[in-house]
């Protein structure tokens, strides 16, 4: 690749001289979609895969569709005047959720959300090159959404949007850079999820059955929760939340107050608390003025779970001195508990929390009931055994989850130069020519 230093200003921006530009019209067919009757059951459950915004979402960033919630049959094919779109057409959700983009892998019908871009001609488009084109143009098609319910780009106004028009050789080789970073993220993913299954499966092993035991014994009932531990092994002892540590109840400091905010000590809330082991960001930060409000600092390796709201059972640890919001619980592991073990043990059992919670329009477990919540625990050089065993399976899923960060910064740069023109690749076609 080579930079290029001669541009010209066109109705997309700056573009290397010798790239035209025409309307999305010029070089697609534009179709829209419907929705058959969802009481007819003739319409339903056919072989015809039927894309919603929704199908397009879930893809988390893929290009290509192979696969759907939904299917419909030949006859609402046939009575509801929908197309079946072939292969390598371009997919754009165009209604609510505006902007996101797949190929289809498979010939497949659209919904009212979806706009269908047909290439006229494959001299002129390569599909994939303008997918990825899409990608970037989110945040400018997002911007022509119209409407008061909801926001919708129109099939007219999509007609008119600008692109690029360059050499079909060119498309083919940004596509092709940019799909070889594609195919290495879902390589990532893969490996991200084949270590998750395994870490899941350990936790199984070791929270119930533990390290080389032959004796096992029945628990008693959680108390208040209801819910059983199972057999663990005979040396083991169920304990409540209460005994391993104390427990704290988060709170805010004032919002009113500039002194209590923006300082140097993490403010941690549901939303901070993500996929990682430790919480190693928050989006708010408070003074030590903030802190002397609360009364107190929560140390490195406090257990943190969530006992309010949607996220009830999500668990985390700190990765240095915070607070939290009062929709979190806090345990401050004792000498005698391994706070790692602690957090793993209750990851494993955060769906009996979720039950616990009841089914009021906020769902929450008050201190006292979460204080109840039963735990298995062996020995501490056995609990210690077990944390070292499962955080070097949570440090393998981390340094993915940066490679697949890595990866991804990588691929926004690339779109960025190659999709502008910024950076060409006429070079590397023509030492392949």
């Amino acid at each position: 690749m080579v930079k290029h230093q001669e541009f010209k200003q066109t109705e997309t921006g700056r573009l290397p001289k010798e790239w035209e530009v025409g309307r999305i019209n010029k070089v697609f067919d534009v179709y829209g979609g419907t929705t058959p009757s969802t009481s007819n059951k003739e319409y339903w459950n056919g072989e015809i895969l039927w894309v919603t915004p929704t199908d397009i979402t879930q893809l988390n960033g893929n290009i290509y569709l192979d696969e759907t919630e939904k299917r419909i049959t030949d006859k609402a094919v046939k009575e509801c005047s929908l197309s079946i779109l072939q292969n390598d057409t371009i997919l754009l959700t165009s209604r609510a959720t505006i902007g996101f983009t797949a190929i289809n892998a498979k010939p497949v019908t659209i919904n009212k959300g979806m706009t269908a871009l047909i290439p006229k001609g494959k001299n002129k488009v390569y599909s994939l090159f303008y997918a990825y084109y899409f990608q970037l143009l989110k945040p400018y098609l997002e911007q022509l959404g119209a409407g008061s319910t909801f926001k919708e780009v129109s099939k007219s106004t999509i007609k008119n949007v600008y692109l690029p028009l360059l050499p079909i050789p060119e498309q083919k080789k940004i596509a092709e850079i940019l799909s070889t970073v594609d195919e290495a993220i879902e390589k990532v993913d893969e490996a991200i999820e084949k270590t998750q299954r395994l870490k899941k499966g350990l936790m199984q092993e070791l929270l119930t059955r533990g390290i080389g035991h032959k004796e096992f014994k029945d628990t008693e009932t959680c108390g208040e929760l209801g819910r059983t531990i199972g057999r663990v092994p005979q040396e083991w002892e169920v304990v409540k939340v209460k005994n391993i540590g104390e427990v704290l109840t988060g709170k805010t400091p004032s919002t009113n107050n500039k002194m209590y905010w923006n300082g140097g000590i993490p403010f941690i809330t549901p939303v901070d608390i993500q996929e990682t082991k430790y919480v190693y960001k928050t989006q708010r930060f408070v003074t030590q003025e903030g802190t002397q409000q609360i009364g107190y600092v929560l140390p490195k390796d406090t257990v943190l779970v969530v006992c309010i709201g949607a996220t009830i059972g999500k668990t985390a640890i700190t990765y240095t001195e915070s607070i939290t919001n009062q929709q979190i619980n806090a345990i401050i592991c004792s000498d005698k508990i391994n706070p790692h073990y602690a957090y793993y043990a209750i990851t494993l059992r955060n769906e009996f929390l979720k039950l616990s919670s009841g089914v009021a329009a906020v769902p929450i477990i008050k201190k006292s009931l979460f204080e109840q919540f039963k735990l298995p625990l062996p020995p501490l050089a056995e609990q210690k055994k077990i944390a070292e065993i499962l955080s070097t399976v949570d440090n393998r899923v981390e340094l993915l989850r940066k490679k697949k960060e890595k990866l991804e910064r990588v691929k926004k740069g690339l779109m960025n130069d190659l999709l502008s023109g910024k950076r060409r690749v006429i070079n590397l076609i023509s030492k392949e020519v």
